[in-house]
C-alpha cells in the first residue's frame, strides 16, 4: 500500500479519466459507463476504498456496482497510486485533446478525427486549425463545424471554471425575479444543479410557462445582467450573464418556454441528476410508461405532467425532493414511506460558530449578537481562535478569559438573545489541543478544529481527531475536514472511525456553512445521520452580513437527508443546553 492513502475523490477522478480516454478511442458505451458509474459510487462513498482495499477485491465486489474486473483495477490503484492501463492511454491521448470533448456539439468520434489526422493536441491549437481552415477541410466537418468549434471554445474557457452556489444565488434571483412581473408568465423557476444545491453551478437552466415565449426571451435579453445572446429559438433561449461581482466567472443561462401541461415534466426532467432520471425512466418502462421532458405517456396517451407532483405519482413514487435527487438513498426511501421532511433555514435557532474584532472579526460581541437577533435567531456562541491562530491574533488564556467577561458584559446589554462564551480550538499537529483543559472546561461550547498539518498521513490526522473526540470539554467537530472548495482538498480522515468516536462520547459534527467549506460535505453528514450524531449547521461568520451564509449549509443538510430532528440547533436553547455534553 501507499503510505498515504488515496482519496476516494482522486481514485474516481482516474476512472473519469479512463472513460474520457476510452470514448476518443471509440470503446464500446456500455464499458465507459460501467467505469462512469463506478466512479460516481466511489465518490459517493462514506468509507475509505483504500481502507475497503486492503481485503482484496472480493470485499470490493460487496459493493453495488463493483464488479470483478472493477475491483481488481481498484485493489491495483491503491497498491500502486496508478493504472497500468490509464498510463497507456495517457501517452496516447494528450490531456488537451480529452479537453475537446467539452466542446458543446463535439463528440468523441470527431475529436478522434481531429488528434489523428491534424495532430491537434491543445486548445491552442485546435482554435489555431480552425481560423486557419484545416477543420473544414476534414471530411466531415465543412465551415459550420469549424464555426460551431470557435464559438464552443469560448465557452470550454468559461466553464472550466464553476462558481460556488450562493455566488449564483442573486444572479438566480434577480432574473427570476424579472421575468415573473411579466403579465405574459405564469410559471417561472430555475431547475438544473443549482435547485439540487450543488456546492458548485457551471450554468443555469430556468423554465417558464408563458401566453407569449417571445415576450419572454426579449424581457431575458434585455436584462441589466444579461450580456449577450447566444442562441435563440421559437421556446429556448441561451445568454452569456455579467457577474455581479469580480472574481467569478460569466454563467450562461438556458431559458425554456414550455406548455403548461409539460411544466412539471420538464422541471423534473431538467433538475436531473441525470443517473437520478435513469432511475425514473426505467420504473416508467417496468410500468410501460415512458417518460420525457413533455410529460408521462403510455403509449401515445399522456398521464400526466404538469406538476413534478403528478409526474411521480404516476410512477407510484411520492415527490421526492430537488436536493435528494442524485440516486443515492431516495428511490428505496420513497418505497419504504419514510422520505425526510427536510430541515430549513427556518428550522434554526441558533448559530454555534462565529467571530469577532477579539481575533479576525470585523465587527464586536454586541454588534454580532444584535444582527444574529435581526435574523430571528434565539442563541449563538461567540467562538474566536485560539492562540495557534497567530494570524488571527488567536486569544491565549488570559485573553480568552478577559473576552469571555467582555461577553457576559454584552449579555447585560442584550435582550431576546442569549449568548454563550466560546472557543475555537486548534487540535495541534501532535494531537493535542491548543488549550489547556481547565480552559476549556470554563467554555460554554468549544469548537475543534484542524487548521494546520492537514497533509498528515492518516494515522496521525485519526489521531488528532479521536483525541478531540474524546477530550469531555469538547463540543463539536468544527469544519471536520479543513477543505476550501476548488481550492484545498480536506485531510486524508477515516470518516466511519471518526464517527463512531464521536457516537460513542456525545460529540456533535459541524456543517460549516460557510460557501467556500460546506463542511462536512452531503455524503458525510448523511453517514453521520446513520451514526445518530446530532449535526450543528453554524456560519462561521466574521462579519454581521456572515450569517447570510446560513441558507448554504441548510442547503448541504437537505442534500445529506436531514430533518430538523438531526439537527441540533433546531431546538431552544434549554433542550440544545440537554444535548452538549
Amino acid at each position: 500500500m501507499t503510505d498515504v492513502p488515496m482519496h476516494n475523490s482522486e481514485i474516481a477522478g482516474l476512472f473519469d479519466e479512463l472513460a474520457d480516454l476510452l470514448e476518443i478511442q471509440g470503446a464500446n458505451a456500455f464499458r465507459l459507463r460501467a467505469y462512469r458509474n463506478a466512479s460516481r459510487t466511489i465518490g459517493s462513498l462514506p468509507e475509505s476504498i483504500a481502507e475497503l482495499a486492503q481485503d482484496g477485491s472480493k470485499a470490493l465486489q460487496a459493493i453495488q456496482g463493483i464488479g470483478k474486473d472493477l475491483a481488481e483495477k481498484i485493489v491495483t490503484i491503491v497498491e500502486t497510486g496508478e493504472l497500468p492501463q490509464l498510463e497507456e492511454l495517457r501517452e496516447q491521448v494528450p490531456t488537451g485533446v480529452v479537453m475537446m470533448l467539452r466542446i458543446p456539439g463535439i463528440g468523441p468520434k470527431k475529436v478522434a478525427a481531429i488528434f489523428n489526422e491534424l495532430g491537434v493536441t491543445t486548445l491552442d491549437e485546435l482554435r489555431e486549425a480552425a481560423e486557419q481552415g484545416q477543420i473544414a477541410k476534414l471530411k466531415g466537418f465543412g465551415a459550420k463545424t469549424a464555426t460551431t468549434i470557435l464559438e464552443g471554445l469560448d465557452q470550454v474557457e468559461q466553464s472550466a471554471q464553476r462558481v460556488y452556489h450562493a455566488d449564483a444565488r442573486p444572479i438566480v434571483e434577480q432574473i427570476v425575479a424579472a421575468l415573473t412581473e411579466l403579465d405574459e408568465v405564469t410559471q417561472v423557476s430555475v431547475a438544473g444543479s443549482f435547485r439540487r444545491c450543488r456546492e458548485t453551478i457551471g450554468d443555469l437552466d430556468v423554465l417558464a410557462t408563458a401566453t407569449d415565449s417571445a415576450r419572454v426571451m426579449d424581457t431575458l435579453a434585455e436584462h441589466p445582467l444579461v450580456e449577450k445572446v447566444l442562441a435563440r429559438g421559437e421556446t429556448k433561449q441561451r445568454v452569456r450573464l455579467s457577474p455581479l461581482f469580480d472574481g467569478i466567472k460569466k454563467l450562461e443561462l438556458d431559458l425554456r418556454v414550455v406548455p403548461d401541461e409539460s411544466y412539471g415534466a420538464a422541471m423534473q426532467y431538467f433538475t436531473g441528476s441525470k443517473e437520478h432520471n435513469i432511475v425514473v425512466r426505467k420504473r416508467a418502462q417496468e410500468q410501460g410508461l415512458k417518460v420525457n421532458e413533455y410529460g408521462v405517456y403510455r403509449g401515445d396517451e399522456y398521464i400526466a405532467g404538469a406538476s413534478e407532483e403528478d409526474v411521480y405519482a404516476a410512477l407510484g413514487l411520492p415527490f421526492i425532493a430537488p436536493e435528494l435527487r442524485e440516486d443515492r438513498r431516495e428511490f428505496d426511501l420513497a418505497a419504504a414511506g419514510t422520505l425526510p421532511e427536510l430541515v430549513t433555514v427556518d428550522d434554526i435557532q441558533g448559530d454555534l460558530h462565529m467571530h469577532t474584532t477579539a481575533t479576525d472579526g470585523q465587527a464586536s460581541i454586541l454588534e454580532m449578537a444584535e444582527a444574529a437577533r435581526a435574523r430571528g435567531l434565539k442563541y449563538i456562541a461567540i467562538t474566536d481562535h485560539s492562540k495557534r491562530v497567530t494570524m488571527a491574533n488567536g486569544l491565549d488564556a488570559d485573553r480568552l478569559r478577559a473576552h469571555w467577561k467582555n461577553i457576559d458584559k454584552a449579555r447585560a446589554q442584550i435582550s431576546g438573545i442569549e449568548i454563550l462564551c466560546g472557543i475555537e480550538c486548534d487540535i495541534l499537529e501532535d494531537a493535542t489541543m491548543d488549550l489547556p483543559d481547565d480552559v476549556l472546561a470554563e467554555a460554554d461550547w468549544v469548537v475543534a478544529v484542524l487548521h494546520y498539518g492537514l497533509k498528515q498521513p492518516r494515522d496521525q490526522i485519526n489521531k488528532r481527531l479521536l483525541n478531540a473526540i474524546r477530550n469531555p470539554h469538547v463540543s463539536v467537530i468544527g469544519h471536520p475536514s479543513g477543505r476550501v472548495i476548488g481550492k484545498r482538498s480536506g485531510a486524508d480522515i477515516s470518516f466511519p472511525e471518526m464517527f463512531q468516536a464521536a457516537a460513542d462520547h456525545g460529540c456533535m459534527m459541524e456543517i460549516n456553512a460557510h460557501r467556500s467549506r460546506l463542511d462536512l460535505n452531503d455524503v458525510h453528514a448523511a453517514a453521520a445521520k446513520d451514526f445518530g450524531i446530532p449535526i450543528v449547521i453554524s456560519t462561521d461568520a466574521h462579519s454581521v452580513h456572515g450569517f447570510a451564509e446560513l441558507q448554504n449549509g441548510v442547503n448541504q443538510a437537505r442534500r445529506a437527508g436531514l430533518s430538523a430532528d438531526d439537527v441540533a440547533n433546531t431546538r431552544d436553547l434549554s433542550d440544545f443546553r440537554k444535548m452538549i455534553r
